[in-house]
């Protein structure tokens, strides 16, 4: 279960990466970031993968609840 969900539908796309990687961040190790979306959070994927040491990649997952709505999960080692 994720210890932190953050809905970014509403806020404007410049603000999103940061805020979802400040909440990242004050995760401790073994938690979880979810985030509600209204597009698949591909490019945030990469952009973790990439960059986010503690970011566990291999259990990330992402589903479409309903159109104009994706959760996705951001588990951190």
């Amino acid at each position: 279960m994720p210890e932190t969900t953050l809905d970014l539908r509403d806020v404007p796309p410049a603000e999103r990466h940061p805020m979802i990687h400040s909440a990242f961040e004050a995760l401790g190790s073994g938690e979880a970031l979810e985030i509600v979306n209204d597009h698949e959070p591909k490019p945030l994927f990469y952009e973790f993968q990439a960059e986010v040491d503690a970011f566990d990649a291999e259990n990330y997952d992402c589903e479409r609840a309903e159109p104009g709505k994706f959760v996705a999960t951001l588990p951190k080692v």
